[in-house]
């Protein structure tokens, strides 16, 4: 039998950044930007990065996310570094964002640069203002290459963060395919509609779904969760971080997972039970490929199972409720609640 290959790791925008950071400030101090450097990351680990274009008291690093299929991979990290009239200073350089709604971890008004990868470059400030014997008084100007572009096909402008990317990391390091990361930013979007006094939130399995019930329920790009198949991910921070109403939209398939009573809805950790669904439907659906045929010849099938996915999500918190089940197009096939 073969052994599944081992997925490469990689490292965060924040490393990245602090690598750059300290080679450009090497240079500042030193007179000689190097071709390398290595960084301490905040559990212990020494990476080591290849120091690209060079540019005065500025320097780069190519992020490698290792085998994550991260937006930002490939992409250059720059940073530059300047004397400040007093403490260290941060500032969004071209495809770096600018925060501006609150209950990001991030002040309004700040660059988007997260607060590990800040600690991270303050350390690297300190290291290096001993080492020279300068003050540690530095202006740091973060970068990235096409970031503008590039934060188009990130949540940054639901949260608020207009402008670029952010300068993301706790660890700084990526693993590959983790749920981590997409959990966090569903927590993050939470965070930022109850900071802006939103009082109904959806949560959708996907594009379409989450066209369909905004454009049902009027609602604002802040208050939409990029919930995917991550329902328990969701659920579990909105019971201790409350809101007095919740959507969750998505296709029958998935949806008849949630009515499960499954909480991961990846097709590869959870599958529609076609016996359940025969009982719900008091018809043998075993012979169907997918929930969407069961629901073609069983119509109100639809409505049990969004009456079912209803009672999981109430089960878990104390929010007025309601479902809406879609097909591929995007038709409505039931709403509960």
């Amino acid at each position: 039998m073969n052994e599944t290959p081992k997925l490469r790791r990689g490292w965060t925008t924040g490393a990245c950044a602090t690598a750059a950071c300290k080679a450009a400030l090497t240079g500042m101090w030193g007179g000689t930007v190097p071709d390398r450097v290595t960084i301490t990351l905040p559990r212990g680990e020494t990476p080591t990065f290849e120091i690209v274009n060079v540019a005065g008291h500025e320097a780069g690093v190519i992020k490698d996310a290792g085998d994550d299929p991260d937006v930002t991979h490939g992409a250059e990290i720059r940073v530059r570094v300047a004397a400040s009239k007093g403490g260290i200073v941060f500032r969004a350089g071209e495809g770096v964002g600018t925060v501006t709604k609150p209950g990001l971890p991030i002040a309004v008004g700040e660059p988007a640069i997260n607060p590990v990868p800040r600690a991270m470059m303050v350390e690297v400030v300190a290291e290096l203002a001993a080492e020279y014997a300068r003050a540690p008084d530095v202006e740091i100007t973060v970068s990235v290459v096409g970031g503008v572009e590039l934060a188009g096909k990130t949540w940054n402008p639901r949260l608020g963060i207009e402008g670029g990317l952010s300068i993301l990391g706790t660890t700084g390091i990526v693993r590959p395919f983790s749920c981590a990361a997409w959990i966090a930013s569903i927590h993050r979007g939470i965070d930022v509609a109850i900071a802006s006094g939103q009082d109904h939130v959806a949560g959708c399995t996907g594009a379409t779904s989450e066209r369909v019930v905004q454009a049902l329920h009027g609602l604002p790009d802040h208050a939409m969760l990029d919930m995917g198949d991550f329902a328990g991910g969701m659920l579990k921070y909105l019971r201790r971080h409350p809101v007095a109403r919740v959507t969750v939209g998505g296709g029958i398939g998935k949806l008849s997972k949630l009515a499960q009573g499954a909480m991961d809805l990846h097709s590869g950790r959870s599958q529609v039970d076609f016996g359940l669904l025969s009982d719900w439907a008091g018809v043998n659906l075993s012979d169907c490929n997918t929930a969407l045929e069961a629901v073609e010849r069983v119509p109100s099938l639809a409505g049990v199972v969004a009456g079912r996915a209803r009672a999981q999500v109430m089960s878990m918190i104390g929010a007025q409720v309601d479902i809406v089940v879609i097909d591929r197009a995007g038709r409505i096939l039931a709403h509960d609640g």
